[in-house]
């Protein structure tokens, strides 16, 4: 599906289903080098049991044009710019790390408009190493294999959402190239970084929210350990937030090392 948001083509993927708006939405939002294939599993689960999907492929990424956002906040006005795009006047947030700060961001611009808010892989602030900044501009294939290394709980994780004898590892590395080589224009990699390490207003945001808020964190997650939530979680709750947390045994990717636990934490949560 192809939306025109702030006069760009933006592609959103609707789980292979037609979009009514009339239906409850999920709005999900990738993280750095990535698009939207990385929800693929939850998102066409959500897409075949009532739901509108909108997997959305960022400004500047993959199939979507327009600049490609150089913050946080810049990101979560899109978000706000992307449901008034498709006519939603009530929408779920999804994020993966970069992406779980434009969904809490967006969330707290938004208020009521925000029926829930899902966290995947979060932490605040997410401050990302000076060595991984500098290499993600000046050697990305090196930075990529560094990320995808400290991403992973095992190099040889069972297949999962992307089917029988798919290398998940390899899969990622793959993805993140493809992306990265999506816009010759700007270097996505790094200004998403970047975009990470700069943003500062986590702790008020999650105190502006109107929603519940889910947890989706990775005990084994060296990127953005789940410790590195701990603050968003005590502002949510002294901020009298409901607030769930959903731990898994794995890193920093949830969506794909378990992707059935990852896609029922999502599902129960954003049914109740």
């Amino acid at each position: 599906m192809i939306l025109t948001v702030n006069n760009a083509p933006t592609y959103c993927y609707t789980g292979g289903k037609a979009f009514d708006a009339a239906k409850p939405t999920a709005v999900f939002i990738h993280g750095v080098l990535h698009d939207h294939s990385v929800w693929i599993l939850q998102s066409r689960y959500l897409a075949n049991h009532g739901w509108n999907v909108l997997a959305v492929d960022l400004p500047g990424h993959c199939r979507s044009g327009g600049e490609a956002p150089s913050s946080v906040e810049e990101a979560a006005d899109f978000i706000g710019a992307l449901l008034d795009a498709a006519g939603v006047q009530q929408a779920a947030l999804v994020g993966h790390s970069w992406g779980s700060l434009i969904a809490l961001e967006a969330a707290s611009r938004l208020k009521q408009r925000i029926s829930h808010l899902v966290l995947v892989g979060t932490a605040f602030p997410m401050k990302v190493s000076p060595a991984l900044i500098d290499a993600s501009l000046n050697d990305p294939m090196k930075a990529i294999a560094m990320i995808n290394v400290f991403s992973r709980s095992t190099l040889a994780a069972p297949p999962s959402a992307l089917g029988p004898g798919t290398w998940v590892y390899g899969a990622n590395t793959a993805l993140n190239r493809r992306v990265l080589a999506s816009n010759p224009a700007v270097n996505v990699f790094h200004r998403g970084f970047k975009a990470c390490d700069r943003y500062a207003n986590g702790e008020t945001a999650i105190t502006q929210i109107s929603c519940p808020v889910l947890f989706v964190l990775g005990a084994l997650d060296q990127m953005t350990p789940a410790k590195a939530a701990q603050g968003l979680i005590a502002r949510a709750r002294e901020s009298g937030k409901t607030v769930r947390i959903a731990t898994l045994p794995v890193g920093h990717h949830q969506m794909t090392e378990t992707p059935e636990e990852t896609l029922f934490a999502i599902r129960d949560f954003i049914g109740s």
